[in-house]
């Protein structure tokens, strides 16, 4: 545990990528299985215990020192492990030995609800500040060290001089404390061997299209699709076993049982997960509503069916053609599904035509009536290739809408904004009756500098007129201009609407808060 809290602290306090890189892979060098293999599922957020969450860990403290002292405390400091790690009394006698990583992950996923507090509370006291700070970290979930899942197993593979793409291959069909990856990368033993049948392939991204970008790229290298505003999936169909997974891997499927009802056998397919309003396709929004649910009501699914929109197709049977090129893969994909035509849940996704990039800038423009996000450009001879390379496919993303908006509340930040009021909650006025009255739109924690965020942090200390634990209801006299990718009608929020990916464009400390926007502004915008 010792060393797993150094490595923790070391790569939050070192912000360049290949020092954090260096720092995992020594780590797995030099630590012991399994250690090293629960260590690499902790940074890839592949741990969770059911019975040991944030309120367990806040009653262990609050059963050790005052509880008002810790709720100012939490209030100050802002994130939970650190406001933990710092007020745990130390204990009268001697420190026993501290635990091992390894013993702390088996232990808490055999324990109950009621043992572990007992548990928790004897391993933070064999620990220093730093060593029970990683402790809470670590079963709390969420390190938030600055070290993606991505950069932990490129250091990973950086064990054994292979690709990090190989590790993409076999990553979903491996489970903790990956055991046979670190034999295989230490040359104790052969690649681990996974079930293709029920096996996440990793998906190929793509890049935003910059500014003047196009001006480097010939058109007639490229193919356009639209970029549909629903979520990214994989469908996975073998010998009866079918997968639903999200671009990150995780298995879906549960929430969707009526696409796996109408999955084709033998695939591996690419596309768009949606679902249908009637005869037209639904909003994000009504695709959230089927998000998450491990067991969906009957009714839920009959009012909004799913389907997948197809965008590429991996393997046809026992044949991978991800090493084929885009456009001879499109054919593949176009002849497999003229055999489905029957299947109302598998639709196929067209390709856009243009001559240049003005033909293809006109269609962008048509993006939102069609309910998409924007275009797609894929190389024609592109192979599938895992994760974002370079210069093969490109996103050409609408414009995004833009509000101005009236901060109401502030919270503070996780990891290195926790001193800062960092995460805002922004309204809009609603016009009544008894005259106008902010209402909540949307919230907002990114889009602006450091040095904003520290005059917006200021003008959240000195403007508060009440507070609610963590949050401060601030007086409603700061504008910022909103960008959104869209509106949508939402019975869960009291203005009636909600915003997909809020983001500050603009602070206007220039703006009276009597000029931002009206909630009928936001209204006219509902898509559809």
């Amino acid at each position: 545990m010792i060393a797993f809290a150094s490595l923790l602290e070391r790569l939050i306090f070192s912000p360049a990528r290949q020092t954090k890189l260096r720092l995992m892979t020594e780590y797995f060098r030099a630590t012991a299985d399994p250690d090293r293999g629960y260590a690499l599922a902790a940074l890839t957020d592949g741990l969770d215990f059911a019975h040991a969450k944030p309120a367990a860990i806040r009653a262990l403290v609050e059963s050790r020192v005052d509880p008002a002292l810790f709720a100012w405390s939490y209030d100050f400091v802002g994130d939970l492990a650190e406001t933990a790690a710092l007020i745990w009394p130390e204990p009268a006698s001697p420190r026993a030995p501290p635990p091992r990583l390894s013993e702390v992950v088996e232990r808490l996923r055999l324990a109950g609800r009621s043992e572990v507090p007992a548990l928790l509370g004897a391993w933070l006291d064999t620990l220093d500040a730093t060593g029970r700070w990683a402790l809470i970290k670590l079963i709390s979930g969420g390190l938030r060290v600055g070290a993606s899942a991505r950069l932990a197993k490129t250091a990973v593979a950086a064990l054994g001089g292979e690709d990090v793409a190989k590790i993409d291959e076999v990553w979903h069909g491996l489970a903790p404390p990956y055991a046979s990856l670190f034999a295989w990368l230490c040359g104790a033993g052969d690649a681990p061997r996974i079930d293709r049948r029920t096996a996440f392939l990793p998906m190929m991204l793509a890049h935003p299209l910059d500014d003047g970008e196009l001006d480097t790229l010939d058109p007639k290298d490229f193919r356009a699709e639209w970029k549909w505003d629903g979520i990214r999936i994989q469908l996975v169909s073998f010998d009866g076993e079918r997968r639903l997974f999200s671009r990150t891997g995780e298995d879906v499927g549960p929430a969707f049982p009526d696409l796996l009802a109408a999955a084709p056998e033998g695939c591996v397919i690419d596309g768009e997960l949606l679902v249908r309003t009637g005869d037209a396709i639904g909003s994000f929004n009504d695709l959230q509503q089927r998000l998450n649910r491990k067991r969906p009501p009957a009714s839920l699914v009959a009012a909004l069916p799913a389907m997948l929109r197809v965008y590429d197709i991996l393997f046809e049977g026992a044949e991978d053609l991800r090493p084929l090129p885009f456009a001879e893969r499109r054919g593949r994909l176009e002849r497999w599904h003229a055999a489905r035509l029957g299947n109302a849940a598998i639709d196929l996704s067209p390709l856009v035509a243009f001559a240049d990039w003005e033909a293809l800038a006109r269609h962008s423009a048509e993006a939102r009536p069609r309910a998409a996000e924007g275009l797609m450009l894929k190389r024609a001879d592109s192979p599938y290739l895992a994760g974002r390379p370079k210069g093969h496919w490109y996103k050409w993303k609408r414009a995004a809408r833009s509000v101005d908006a009236v901060m109401m509340y502030a919270q503070r930040g996780h990891g290195r904004r926790s001193s800062f009021y960092s995460d805002f909650t922004f309204g809009c006025w609603r016009v009544g009756p008894d005259g106008a009255a902010l209402v909540p739109v949307g919230k907002a924690y990114f889009g602006f500098s450091d040095a904003d965020l520290a005059r917006l942090d200021k003008f959240v200390r000195g403007h508060t007129v009440n507070r609610f634990g963590p949050v401060r209801e601030v007086e409603p006299s700061l504008v910022c201009e909103l960008e959104f990718d869209s509106v949508h009608r939402s019975p869960r929020h009291k203005s009636g609407v909600a915003l997909r990916f809020p983001r500050i464009a603009r602070i206007r400390w220039d703006k009276p808060a009597a000029e931002a926007d009206r909630l009928d502004a936001l209204v006219a915008m509902i898509d559809g």
